[in-house]
Order: C-alpha cells, then structure tokens, then sequence
C-alpha cells in the first residue's frame, strides 16, 4: 500500500517531532481525527507528562492528552521510532540570535535526526517559520545525506503554523494551511494528509512562496502594530487618547483595520519572523528599512513604559530607585500561559537595572522559568487588596480576564496602564497613567 493509500484510509503514521505550542494542536487534531500520531521531544519530562495524560499547555486540557492517549498517542525522545512513521512534522523553534540572525541550529538537528532514519516514501513537512529557501537549500540537502533523493524516493513539503494560543474563534482546525511542495506529487499528498483531518489547505506553487507568505502575514503585523505605538507615544504628548483615536477609526467598514498598541510585542512570531526576512534581503543587497524601523519602534516600547513609570512615581515624590514595582502579567498576550518574548519580561530587566524591587503576578505562570536571555528566580505574587498596598507602582502589562480591576484600582498607589484596561474616566486623579 502506497503513501496516498495509507493518508485516504488513515492508516498513515504521523511522528510531530516538537511538543510545543505548535506540535501538541497538531497532536490533537490527527489523533481526534482516528490516525496514529507518535510526538517526539528532546524533553524527558515533557514527554513523561504527556504518556501520564497531563498537559503543560493552558489552553489545551489534560482530557485532550487523555483522549490522544486512547486514540493510541504516545510520546518518546527515541527518535528511531521515526522509522516506524509515513508522515514527519517537524514543529521546532526558529529564534534570533544575539545580532537577530537566524538561529536555524533547531532546524538542522532535527534534520540531520531525520535523515538517519528516513524511509522510502516517507512525507517530511517543515512547519517552523524561516526565511526563504531553508526548505530546500537546508533541509533537503542533510535529508538526502540519507542516501534517497527527494521528489523521486521521498516527499518534502513546507506548511507553515498558522497558531494562536487562547483565541476560542480560530484554532488548528479551521485555520487554513498553505502548502508547498518541493513537487507537486509532495503538495498534493500534504493536501490530502490535512484534508483528512477536516483541514482546508491553499496550495501555492512553491516552498519558497510559503515560506514568504508566513513571513508576510506577521511583518503586515508587526509593521501596523509599531504605527500605532509610534502614535501612542506622539498623541500622549499631545494630550489625545490613541485608543479613542482607533475606536473611532475603527467605524470606518471599509479600508481600516484596528491594531492597538502595547507595551512591546510578545509571542514567536511577531518579534522575531520580520527579521528572518530583513536576515535573507542582505544576501541580495537591499535593505528593509520599512521592517527595520517597525522592530526598531516596537522594540523601544518596553524602555517607553519605563520611562512613563519614573515621571508617574516622580510626580508621586518617588524615585524609581528603590521603588517597589508590581508587573501584572508575565504572559505575552491575555489569558495564556506562553511568555516567549515576553514584554513583561524586558519591563522587569530594565526596573532591575534601574534599582527598582519588581515583583510580578499572573495566574498562568506560578513561576518564572529560566529562558534563553533571562533568569529571575520568581514567584507570582497573589494578588490581594493587602498585596497591593505594598507598592508604590503596578505596570499593567498583560490584561488578563482574571484580573480584578475593580481590586486593582482600589488598592493601587499608581497604575501604569499599558493595555487601555482603565477608560478617561479611571484616570481622574491621576492614580492611572497611560503607557
């Protein structure tokens, strides 16, 4: 039995090498859907969690890993278990590096894994977001160091993630996929595989066109969201509510859409995908210097909500010098448990340098873990009318629902608000401070 027959009677094999954020949806959806699915991690306790039937992700509950679990899932860092699949997804970080170069190392050791194990027929999909051309400049070559040749005794397509955690409009789904194959035999059975877990897919004509198209999707972001920060910062001055401003704009139903501002921008993609791009245009000497101001603009964000904290807490007779800071929100965008990226997190690095004690609270992440740029060592503050007496400021920098407003301005010296939490009215007094 062929590949196409194993896909159309869900006999296929699906190994997810990556049980993240991107994989663990794909998980469900192929499991829910009667295939097999085997995930691949390099983190044990990952991977343990996971065969107990629990789940390190908030917005996905253990009843779904159980689920999975009975529809015959099962996770393993013994990656000679590739052997055994039709399918393999690879679901693997792509971050910057220091410079914002690249960081493809993910990429590549996944590859060359794969490339010891790799079978005749096999369907290799690349997933993770990267510049143009690593499908088939990167991964092909180290996948034929396997000895076969993609096109002719393997498959090779590019399909890029289209997540994003917490919204309950849009999940893995029924979000369509855009698929390109390095054939169009590779296309065509990508198609089919996601098609058979209910998945609309728009095929493009080449690897490279996917790969840009993801690119394109969260630069278009990044771009509208540095506009509206650059607004913010000048409208302040000026004495104009930005987020009025956008409600206003927003009545208009044709040619506008709402971007709000924040205090930076969080998450995987929106942060780092724009410079994969800026990264790849060098190779022909052009400069993206539209991309490059957005980064630039959405970068300084961050040391913005500094700023305004130091004039609210001097206005109050305080130095932020030995001030005791609270920042509410750790997570990156409302209501989840991902702080990759993280604004709160470059918030709370730069009141530590400025001498300020900075406690955090969020009722998604108990703790702060260790990160490839950061190590706090700590704990969420509960938040109680009692706790928030103790600060002189607290920086709203994630509005999660779970947090009580009414709490929050009761009980709070001064709030810096960077999410538009509290309306014109809240601000008389100037207890509230936008930022």
């Amino acid at each position: 039995m062929g590949l196409l027959e194993r896909i159309n009677s869900k006999k296929a094999v699906v190994g997810i090498i990556g049980l993240g954020y991107v994989g663990l949806p794909l998980v469900r959806e192929f499991s829910f859907n009667k295939m097999k699915v085997i995930g691949f991690d390099i983190d044990k306790k990952k991977v343990d969690k996971l065969n107990e039937g629990k789940s390190y992700i908030n917005h996905i509950p253990d009843g779904v890993i159980e689920k999975c679990i009975k529809e015959g899932f099962k996770a393993t860092t013994d990656f000679s278990f590739l052997e055994s699949t039709d399918v393999v997804i690879i679901c693997v970080p792509t971050p910057l590096g220091k410079y914002r170069e690249p960081d493809l190392s993910y990429i590549t050791d996944t590859s060359k894994v794969i490339s010891k194990y790799l079978q005749t027929d096999q369907l290799v999909i690349l997933k993770s977001t990267t510049y143009p051309g690593t499908t088939e400049e990167i991964v092909l070559p180290i996948l034929e160091e396997s000895g076969i040749r993609a096109g002719t005794d393997f498959n090779l397509a590019y399909s890029p993630e289209r997540e994003d955690p917490g919204n309950k409009k849009f999940n893995s789904s029924n979000i369509p996929l855009v698929v390109g194959g390095y054939t169009e035999k590779c296309k065509e059975l990508t198609c089919r595989l996601y098609s058979k877990i209910g998945i609309k897919t728009f095929p493009v004509s080449s690897m490279r066109v996917a790969e840009t198209a993801k690119l394109l999707e969260n630069i278009y972001r990044a771009v509208n969201i540095a506009l509206v920060n650059e607004l913010k910062i000048i409208l302040e001055k000026m004495n104009i509510d930005v987020f009025e401003v956008i409600e206003a704009a927003r009545t208009k139903p044709f040619g506008f859409q709402a971007f709000y501002p924040g205090p930076g921008l969080g998450g995987h993609c929106i942060p780092i995908d724009p410079f994969y791009l800026t990264w790849k245009a060098r190779e022909y000497e052009y400069p993206t210097r539209f991309i490059e101001l957005a980064g630039e603009i959405n970068a300084f964000m961050p040391r913005h909500v500094i700023d305004r904290t130091s004039e609210a807490l001097n206005i109050n007779g305080k130095n932020i010098r030995d001030s005791k800071v609270l920042i509410l929100g750790m997570a990156y965008k409302k209501n989840v448990d991902d702080m990759r990226e993280s604004p709160g997190l470059k918030l709370m690095e730069l009141l530590i340098k400025k001498g300020a004690d900075v406690d955090y609270s969020d009722p998604y992440i108990p703790k702060l873990p260790r990160t490839r740029r950061y190590d706090f060592d700590k704990k969420a503050i509960k938040l109680t009318a009692y706790n928030l007496r103790k600060y002189d400021c607290v920086i709203v920098s994630t509005d999660h629902d779970l947090f009580d407003r009414d709490l929050i301005y009761d009980n709070s010296k001064i709030i810096i608000d960077t999410r538009n939490i509290y309306k014109a009215e809240k601000t008389i007094g100037k207890k509230v401070y936008k930022a």
